[in-house]
């Protein structure tokens, strides 16, 4: 399996921002409303070329992906339009597949035809969303293809925004956003990477574990303002996950703008700043040669 070289200028970035949502215009639908109310309005502009162009002046680039799941009755786009955008952007976007896990054999040949091509740099998962767990033999076969091609998958972990305040949670079940199941994942594909999104509240000493543990097992910190991450998260992300801890916002629901001003204000040590902002990241997703220092 062959994966395209990022034409991303790695050494041009301020930022490499793990964790964008590429969606359709908001439908107004009450999941889309509701998470509105619980994250803010931020404003951010949803329209491909509008998300584009806010990466672009900022200097900062971006994983994007959309999410496959058929709970929420969000309007989401195709791997296929996904990748596109990142192939039209590739100075400042890469593309994640996103592929239900319950699609069966039609989405592990989706997977491994986005893999074989190159269109893909990996495979973002939503486990409240698609309703399951991630180490149900369910997923296993997905995680063949890109466990195959060394490629990361990134799983949401902890609390969902997605379904807050309304009745009965939309559906969601928290439950499905545990990490500890991941664990099991990383056992049994040590050679994948594991991204963790998220500070997994109420599960962030779980996370914390899996990550130091587990050398394949890395956390992004989207999803929330850095001025809510928990001590420990910070304590860590400080020392021992110096190396594993990365930025993500959660655009279009967070913006980097935002994100980052609260990162300021946090008492994260100036030294393992860049290493949070961007060099992880650079080297996990191998935009550039790294030395070791």
């Amino acid at each position: 399996m062959t994966t395209r070289p990022s034409t991303i200028q790695a050494g041009d970035k301020i930022a490499i921002d793990v964790h964008v949502h590429l969606e359709p215009p908001a439908d107004g639908s009450a999941a889309d409303l509701a998470a509105r109310q619980y994250f803010g309005d931020s404003g951010a502009a949803r329209d491909a070329h509008g998300l584009a162009e806010y990466y672009r002046s900022r200097r900062m680039a971006c994983v994007v992906f959309s999410v496959d799941e058929r709970l929420s009755g969000r309007p989401q786009l195709s791997n296929d339009e996904v990748a596109a955008f990142a192939e039209a952007n590739a100075d400042v976007a890469m593309a994640f597949a996103s592929i239900d896990p319950h699609r069966g054999a039609d989405g592990v040949a989706e997977a491994r035809r986005l893999v074989s091509a190159g269109r893909v740099r990996g495979l973002k998962l939503h486990p409240p969303l698609q309703e399951f767990v991630p180490n149900d033999r369910l997923a296993y076969p997905l995680y063949e293809v890109f466990a195959e091609a060394r490629l990361p998958v990134l799983f949401h972990t902890g609390h969902s925004g997605i379904g807050t305040g309304m009745p009965g949670g939309g559906g969601v079940r928290l439950k499905y956003g545990h990490p500890m199941p991941i664990d099991d994942v990383a056992v049994d594909f040590p050679e994948m990477p594991i991204i963790m999104a998220h500070p997994s509240f109420p599960w962030q000493d779980e996370a914390i574990s899996i990550c130091l543990h587990k050398p394949s097992v890395y956390i992004d910190l989207s999803g929330w303002s850095p001025k809510y991450f928990p001590p420990t998260l910070v304590q860590y992300a400080n020392t021992l996950l110096k190396h594993k801890v990365m930025f993500g916002s959660d655009y279009p629901l967070i913006t980097p703008d935002r994100w980052l001003a609260d990162f300021e204000q946090t008492a994260i040590r100036a030294e393992v700043r860049p290493l949070i902002l961007r060099e992880n990241a650079i080297k996990l997703l191998g935009l550039e040669p790294q030395s070791d220092k």
